[in-house]
């Protein structure tokens, strides 16, 4: 296996995927010659041609309506959104069109879509760039959203995104981009699109979480574990449709848990597990489910973000509390 960061993993998936199909296309701002703003598409390109990797207008709007053409018309179309905060300016072509195609047309048409973007905290970036809007894709029908934590998980389930007959949100959590390295299989591999990942076992408390919370949570449980508290972390990896099925197994387990978000506490999709767990778990738990998430505010200016920011230590605070009760 190859060691991968996870920007390095996403461009193999795009690869990968170009090589085996031709009707793949990958297109938005900057992503030909520059390679993307992170450089995700770096060199893409120049091996496949301009007519495959190519540059769009600064119009998110009319990116989406360039994949909803292309997508009816058998090609397979990724499409990037350059920040996932920019996403309303490309929402009616995300949600009222690509993920209403299959069920307006009776399955005559589809929207095999895969819409990347980054997005999320700790790298003091500017306005709408870092936004947590996941929920607002994860509570509309139709599509399927993904949230890699891992290099591994990210080509696998970007693989799996792009040979999808439906539009896929792949979302990419920026401070995860290059802050670490994994291994990663050459060549194609696939990861099951809605299956969630025990990315730790304990028998305490679940810890459930997803995107850069993973490996929040799995410091916090190293720091439980010191105090003699066994924590299981769940990795979402998909939240729509959420793996409810390796949720309750491991509640039914420990009989304990909390959800842990970067998102602000109304956004995410934190408390929609919540009531999940709790409307078909309720006589297995001990405790209130309680979660970890951002307050209720606008997303802050950089100055601001540490402190805004849910860490490590918020996590262990809450497991604690629900431990305790």
């Amino acid at each position: 296996m190859a060691q991968m960061t996870m920007i390095q993993a996403i461009t193999d998936a795009m690869r990968v995927e170009l090589k085996n199909n031709e009707d793949v296309l990958v297109f938005g701002e900057d992503v030909g010659l520059n390679g993307g703003v992170f450089r995700a598409t770096e060199g893409l390109q120049a091996e496949f041609g301009e007519d495959r990797v190519f540059d769009t207008p600064l119009a998110e709007s009319g990116i989406g309506g360039l994949a909803i053409g292309l997508g009816l018309t058998g090609f397979r179309p990724i499409m990037e959104i350059q920040f996932f905060g920019f996403l309303f300016e490309v929402m009616d072509s995300v949600v009222a069109q690509a993920a209403r195609m299959r069920y307006r047309s009776g399955g005559v048409y589809t929207s095999p879509i895969t819409i990347r973007s980054p997005f999320g905290g700790g790298v003091k970036t500017p306005e709408l760039h870092a936004d947590n809007l996941e929920g607002l894709v994860a509570q509309s029908p139709g599509l399927k959203v993904i949230i890699p934590a891992t290099p591994y998980d990210a080509k696998g389930l970007l693989i799996s995104a792009i040979r999808d007959n439906d539009p896929v949100v792949f979302l990419e959590h920026m401070k995860l981009y290059r802050s670490f390295r994994g291994e990663v299989p050459e060549g194609e591999y696939t990861i099951e699109i809605g299956k969630a990942d025990v990315k730790r076992e304990g028998k305490d408390i679940t810890i459930v979480t997803y995107g850069a919370m993973v490996h929040s949570s799995l410091k916090a449980a190293e720091e439980l574990e010191k105090e003699g508290i066994s924590a299981e972390v769940i990795d979402l990896r998909t939240i729509s449709p959420i793996d409810i099925e390796t949720i309750l197994a491991s509640v039914e387990k420990t009989n304990r848990a909390i959800v842990v978000q970067e998102a602000q506490k109304q956004a995410g999709i934190g408390a929609s597990v919540v009531a999940e767990i709790t409307e078909r778990a309720i006589l297995s738990l001990e405790a209130p489910v309680l979660r970890v998430a951002a307050p209720d505010t606008v997303y802050p200016f950089a100055v601001a973000e540490d402190i805004w920011l849910p860490d490590y230590k918020d996590i262990v605070e809450t497991a604690k509390k629900v431990i305790n009760f």
